[in-house]
Protein backbone atom coordinates (compact mmCIF):
# COMPACT_ATOMS: atom_id res chain seq x y z
CA UNK A 1 0.00 0.00 0.00
CA UNK A 2 1.43 3.50 -1.26
CA UNK A 3 2.27 5.84 2.05
CA UNK A 4 -0.11 8.30 2.74
CA UNK A 5 1.38 11.99 3.15
CA UNK A 6 1.21 13.23 7.23
CA UNK A 7 -1.31 16.48 7.49
CA UNK A 8 -0.25 18.98 9.74
CA UNK A 9 -2.95 21.03 12.00
CA UNK A 10 -1.36 24.05 13.56
CA UNK A 11 -3.83 25.38 16.56
CA UNK A 12 -1.53 28.51 16.59
CA UNK A 13 0.51 28.06 20.10
CA UNK A 14 1.48 31.68 19.31
CA UNK A 15 5.07 33.75 19.61
CA UNK A 16 2.86 36.04 22.22
CA UNK A 17 2.02 33.52 24.45
CA UNK A 18 5.88 32.48 24.97
CA UNK A 19 6.16 36.40 25.15
CA UNK A 20 3.86 36.58 28.09
CA UNK A 21 5.21 33.89 29.93
CA UNK A 22 8.60 34.99 29.77
CA UNK A 23 7.75 38.64 30.50
CA UNK A 24 5.82 37.52 33.38
CA UNK A 25 8.26 34.87 34.82
CA UNK A 26 11.18 37.52 34.54
CA UNK A 27 8.85 39.93 36.35
CA UNK A 28 7.94 37.44 39.13
CA UNK A 29 9.73 36.46 42.69
CA UNK A 30 11.45 34.51 42.14
CA UNK A 31 11.65 34.11 38.43
CA UNK A 32 10.62 31.33 36.35
CA UNK A 33 10.01 29.93 32.62
CA UNK A 34 7.87 27.04 32.20
CA UNK A 35 9.59 24.71 30.48
CA UNK A 36 7.11 23.94 27.97
CA UNK A 37 8.62 26.58 25.92
CA UNK A 38 12.40 24.20 26.25
CA UNK A 39 11.14 22.94 22.86
CA UNK A 40 11.89 24.98 19.63
CA UNK A 41 13.61 22.59 16.91
CA UNK A 42 16.88 23.62 18.51
CA UNK A 43 15.86 22.78 22.02
CA UNK A 44 13.81 19.21 20.80
CA UNK A 45 16.64 17.81 18.91
CA UNK A 46 19.18 18.83 22.25
CA UNK A 47 16.41 16.82 24.36
CA UNK A 48 16.77 13.29 22.08
CA UNK A 49 20.44 13.72 22.55
CA UNK A 50 19.69 13.97 26.25
CA UNK A 51 17.65 10.61 25.97
CA UNK A 52 20.45 8.86 24.77
CA UNK A 53 22.89 10.09 27.55
CA UNK A 54 24.59 6.75 29.89
CA UNK A 55 23.81 8.83 32.76
CA UNK A 56 19.77 9.54 31.55
CA UNK A 57 17.95 6.15 32.45
CA UNK A 58 14.61 7.15 32.33
CA UNK A 59 14.20 6.87 28.04
CA UNK A 60 16.29 3.74 27.91
CA UNK A 61 13.97 2.08 30.88
CA UNK A 62 10.99 3.19 30.05
CA UNK A 63 11.97 1.75 26.43
CA UNK A 64 12.72 -1.76 28.01
CA UNK A 65 9.15 -1.69 29.85
CA UNK A 66 7.52 -0.90 26.46
CA UNK A 67 9.33 -3.60 24.33
CA UNK A 68 8.98 -6.49 26.86
CA UNK A 69 4.76 -5.80 27.76
CA UNK A 70 3.70 -4.72 24.07
CA UNK A 71 1.55 -7.32 23.57
CA UNK A 72 -0.44 -6.99 26.38
CA UNK A 73 -0.47 -3.24 26.22
CA UNK A 74 -1.77 -3.64 22.32
CA UNK A 75 -4.06 -6.07 23.42
CA UNK A 76 -5.71 -3.67 26.23
CA UNK A 77 -6.11 -0.50 23.42
CA UNK A 78 -7.70 -2.45 21.28
CA UNK A 79 -7.96 -3.58 17.39
CA UNK A 80 -8.66 -0.32 15.36
CA UNK A 81 -7.41 2.46 17.33
CA UNK A 82 -6.88 6.16 16.89
CA UNK A 83 -3.83 6.57 18.88
CA UNK A 84 -2.94 9.97 20.09
CA UNK A 85 0.10 10.91 21.25
CA UNK A 86 1.33 13.75 24.37
CA UNK A 87 4.33 15.35 23.89
CA UNK A 88 5.64 12.75 21.15
CA UNK A 89 8.76 14.34 20.34
CA UNK A 90 11.20 12.06 17.81
CA UNK A 91 7.64 9.41 17.96
CA UNK A 92 9.82 6.71 18.57
CA UNK A 93 8.89 4.88 21.67
CA UNK A 94 5.10 5.05 19.98
CA UNK A 95 6.64 2.60 17.05
CA UNK A 96 6.47 -0.19 19.82
CA UNK A 97 3.25 0.20 20.36
CA UNK A 98 2.15 0.42 16.52
CA UNK A 99 3.95 -2.47 15.71
CA UNK A 100 2.14 -4.56 18.13
CA UNK A 101 -1.44 -2.92 17.66
CA UNK A 102 -4.18 -4.84 15.17
CA UNK A 103 -4.51 -2.75 12.72
CA UNK A 104 -4.00 0.94 13.59
CA UNK A 105 -6.27 3.29 12.21
CA UNK A 106 -4.28 6.60 12.90
CA UNK A 107 -1.45 8.33 14.63
CA UNK A 108 -1.94 11.93 16.16
CA UNK A 109 1.51 13.12 17.38
CA UNK A 110 1.09 16.06 19.73
CA UNK A 111 3.78 19.16 20.36
CA UNK A 112 4.39 22.49 20.34
CA UNK A 113 6.97 22.63 18.13
CA UNK A 114 5.71 22.58 14.44
CA UNK A 115 8.84 22.60 12.60
CA UNK A 116 10.51 19.86 14.65
CA UNK A 117 6.79 17.93 14.44
CA UNK A 118 6.70 18.00 10.68
CA UNK A 119 9.39 16.08 9.55
CA UNK A 120 8.96 13.37 12.49
CA UNK A 121 5.11 12.85 11.30
CA UNK A 122 6.48 12.52 7.68
CA UNK A 123 9.06 10.29 8.53
CA UNK A 124 6.29 7.64 10.25
CA UNK A 125 3.75 8.14 7.79
CA UNK A 126 6.58 6.88 5.15
CA UNK A 127 7.40 3.99 7.55
CA UNK A 128 3.89 2.97 8.44
CA UNK A 129 1.94 3.06 4.84
CA UNK A 130 -2.17 3.04 5.31
CA UNK A 131 -1.81 4.32 8.33
CA UNK A 132 -3.37 8.07 8.75
CA UNK A 133 -0.84 10.37 10.46
CA UNK A 134 -2.18 13.55 11.28
CA UNK A 135 0.31 15.75 13.09
CA UNK A 136 -0.98 18.88 15.98
CA UNK A 137 0.82 21.70 16.76
CA UNK A 138 -0.81 22.62 20.21
CA UNK A 139 0.22 23.06 23.67
CA UNK A 140 -1.20 19.76 25.16
CA UNK A 141 -1.46 21.84 28.67
CA UNK A 142 -4.79 23.01 28.18
CA UNK A 143 -7.58 21.30 26.14
CA UNK A 144 -7.32 21.01 21.99
CA UNK A 145 -9.19 19.55 19.60
CA UNK A 146 -8.23 16.15 18.13
CA UNK A 147 -8.98 15.80 14.37
CA UNK A 148 -11.56 12.62 13.93
CA UNK A 149 -10.34 10.20 11.51
CA UNK A 150 -11.05 9.34 8.10
CA UNK A 151 -11.79 6.05 8.95
CA UNK A 152 -13.78 5.28 11.72
CA UNK A 153 -12.17 3.94 15.31
CA UNK A 154 -12.80 0.95 16.95
CA UNK A 155 -11.14 2.43 20.08
CA UNK A 156 -9.41 5.33 21.15
CA UNK A 157 -6.43 5.45 23.26
CA UNK A 158 -3.37 7.76 24.12
CA UNK A 159 0.55 8.22 25.11
CA UNK A 160 2.14 10.01 27.21
CA UNK A 161 5.73 8.82 27.81
CA UNK A 162 8.76 9.94 29.10
CA UNK A 163 7.30 10.91 32.78
CA UNK A 164 6.19 14.37 30.82
CA UNK A 165 3.48 14.61 33.55
CA UNK A 166 6.41 15.06 36.44
CA UNK A 167 7.02 18.49 35.02
CA UNK A 168 3.89 19.72 36.10
CA UNK A 169 2.94 21.23 39.31
CA UNK A 170 0.51 19.10 40.94
CA UNK A 171 -2.34 20.79 39.91
CA UNK A 172 -1.58 20.93 36.28
CA UNK A 173 -1.12 17.61 36.57
CA UNK A 174 -4.69 17.05 37.84
CA UNK A 175 -6.07 18.92 35.13
CA UNK A 176 -4.14 17.20 32.80
CA UNK A 177 -5.38 13.62 34.03
CA UNK A 178 -9.05 15.16 33.85
CA UNK A 179 -9.09 16.61 31.05
CA UNK A 180 -7.35 13.29 29.15
CA UNK A 181 -9.92 11.13 31.23
CA UNK A 182 -12.98 13.41 29.55
CA UNK A 183 -11.45 12.89 25.79
CA UNK A 184 -11.45 9.40 26.61
CA UNK A 185 -14.54 8.46 28.11
CA UNK A 186 -16.63 5.57 27.50
CA UNK A 187 -13.52 3.08 27.76
CA UNK A 188 -10.39 4.64 26.03
CA UNK A 189 -7.53 4.24 27.90
CA UNK A 190 -4.24 6.11 28.56
CA UNK A 191 -0.91 4.98 28.63
CA UNK A 192 1.52 7.01 30.53
CA UNK A 193 5.18 6.63 32.24
CA UNK A 194 5.83 8.02 35.80
CA UNK A 195 9.15 7.99 36.88
CA UNK A 196 9.91 6.83 40.51
CA UNK A 197 11.79 8.03 43.52
CA UNK A 198 14.68 6.69 44.11
CA UNK A 199 18.59 7.32 45.16
CA UNK A 200 19.55 11.01 44.88
CA UNK A 201 22.50 10.20 43.39
CA UNK A 202 20.55 8.46 40.34
CA UNK A 203 18.80 11.65 40.00
CA UNK A 204 21.48 14.22 40.11
CA UNK A 205 23.27 12.42 37.63
CA UNK A 206 20.49 11.99 35.29
CA UNK A 207 20.10 15.74 35.14
CA UNK A 208 23.96 16.73 35.41
CA UNK A 209 25.74 14.94 32.62
CA UNK A 210 28.77 14.49 32.27
CA UNK A 211 28.76 15.99 28.39
CA UNK A 212 26.57 18.48 29.22
CA UNK A 213 24.23 18.38 26.75
CA UNK A 214 21.35 19.30 29.39
CA UNK A 215 22.93 22.11 30.74
CA UNK A 216 23.02 23.21 26.92
CA UNK A 217 19.18 22.22 26.62
CA UNK A 218 18.64 24.46 29.43
CA UNK A 219 20.70 26.97 28.22
CA UNK A 220 18.87 26.48 25.29
CA UNK A 221 15.62 28.71 26.56
CA UNK A 222 17.85 31.86 26.78
CA UNK A 223 19.10 31.37 23.47
CA UNK A 224 15.44 31.35 22.20
CA UNK A 225 14.43 34.32 24.00
CA UNK A 226 17.47 36.23 22.14
CA UNK A 227 16.35 35.21 18.77
CA UNK A 228 12.58 35.49 19.06
CA UNK A 229 11.93 38.07 21.79
CA UNK A 230 14.98 40.42 21.43
CA UNK A 231 16.53 39.66 24.37
CA UNK A 232 20.17 40.58 25.29
CA UNK A 233 20.98 37.52 27.39
CA UNK A 234 24.52 36.55 27.49
CA UNK A 235 24.96 32.60 28.07
CA UNK A 236 28.12 32.65 29.11
CA UNK A 237 26.84 34.82 32.62
CA UNK A 238 24.45 31.92 33.09
CA UNK A 239 25.05 28.64 34.70
CA UNK A 240 22.94 25.18 34.57
CA UNK A 241 21.79 24.04 37.78
CA UNK A 242 20.28 20.73 38.84
CA UNK A 243 19.34 18.95 41.91
CA UNK A 244 16.96 16.87 44.20
CA UNK A 245 14.59 18.61 46.64
CA UNK A 246 13.47 15.77 49.07
CA UNK A 247 10.64 17.42 50.14
CA UNK A 248 8.44 17.57 47.36
CA UNK A 249 10.42 15.09 45.86
CA UNK A 250 11.33 16.44 42.57
CA UNK A 251 14.40 17.69 40.68
CA UNK A 252 14.35 21.15 39.86
CA UNK A 253 16.27 22.78 36.93
CA UNK A 254 17.51 26.47 37.17
CA UNK A 255 19.67 29.04 35.64
CA UNK A 256 22.31 30.89 37.69
CA UNK A 257 23.17 34.23 37.47
CA UNK A 258 27.09 34.64 37.42
CA UNK A 259 27.41 37.93 37.94
CA UNK A 260 24.92 41.41 38.19
CA UNK A 261 23.49 41.89 35.34
CA UNK A 262 20.43 43.60 33.67
CA UNK A 263 18.86 41.65 30.36
CA UNK A 264 16.54 43.31 28.11
CA UNK A 265 13.78 41.44 26.95
CA UNK A 266 11.04 42.40 24.37
CA UNK A 267 11.80 46.23 25.34
CA UNK A 268 11.74 45.31 29.40
CA UNK A 269 14.40 45.48 31.69
CA UNK A 270 14.99 42.94 34.36
CA UNK A 271 17.81 42.84 36.82
CA UNK A 272 19.80 39.65 37.75
CA UNK A 273 21.95 39.78 41.01
CA UNK A 274 24.44 37.33 41.47
CA UNK A 275 23.39 33.59 41.95
CA UNK A 276 20.13 34.73 40.74
CA UNK A 277 18.15 32.06 38.91
CA UNK A 278 15.41 31.42 36.67
CA UNK A 279 13.41 28.07 38.00
CA UNK A 280 12.85 26.22 34.41
CA UNK A 281 11.92 22.67 35.33
CA UNK A 282 10.58 20.68 37.91
CA UNK A 283 10.73 17.16 37.55
CA UNK A 284 8.45 15.32 40.14
CA UNK A 285 9.14 11.60 41.03
CA UNK A 286 6.27 9.20 42.11
CA UNK A 287 5.74 6.49 44.45
CA UNK A 288 3.21 3.64 42.38
CA UNK A 289 0.25 3.89 45.14
CA UNK A 290 0.75 7.86 45.09
CA UNK A 291 0.64 7.83 41.37
CA UNK A 292 -2.42 5.64 40.97
CA UNK A 293 -4.32 7.67 43.83
CA UNK A 294 -4.22 10.54 41.63
CA UNK A 295 -5.30 8.91 38.54
CA UNK A 296 -8.46 7.82 40.35
CA UNK A 297 -8.75 11.34 41.83
CA UNK A 298 -8.76 12.73 38.16
CA UNK A 299 -11.52 10.01 36.62
CA UNK A 300 -8.92 7.16 35.93
CA UNK A 301 -10.03 3.54 36.93
CA UNK A 302 -6.16 2.26 37.11
CA UNK A 303 -6.08 -1.23 35.03
CA UNK A 304 -2.89 -2.51 34.77
CA UNK A 305 0.66 -1.34 35.68
CA UNK A 306 4.80 -2.42 34.43
CA UNK A 307 7.83 -1.74 35.87
CA UNK A 308 11.68 -2.76 35.26
CA UNK A 309 13.53 -4.92 37.38
CA UNK A 310 14.93 -1.95 39.12
CA UNK A 311 11.33 -0.35 40.06
CA UNK A 312 13.01 2.59 38.61
CA UNK A 313 10.36 3.45 36.37
CA UNK A 314 6.63 2.66 35.77
CA UNK A 315 4.10 2.29 33.22
CA UNK A 316 0.21 2.42 33.79
CA UNK A 317 -2.76 2.13 31.62
CA UNK A 318 -5.61 4.25 32.88
CA UNK A 319 -8.90 3.48 31.78
CA UNK A 320 -11.04 6.18 31.27
CA UNK A 321 -15.07 4.12 32.61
Amino acid sequence: MPARAARLVDLAPETVSFRDAVLTGLSASPKSIPPTYFYDARGSELFEQICALPEYYPTRTEIGILTRNAGEIAMRIGAGAQLVEYGSGASEKVRIILDALQDPVAYVPVDISGEYLSGVAERLAGDYPGLEVTAVVADYHRPFAVPAPRRPARNRASLFTGSTIGNFSPEEAMAFLRHAARRLSRGGALVIGADLRKDPKVLHDAYNDSAGVTAAFNLNLLARINRELGGTFDLAAFDHYAFYNPGPGRIEMHLISRRAQRVTVAGHSFYFGTGESIHTENSHKFDVDGFRDIARRAGFVPEALWLDDERRFSVHLLRSP
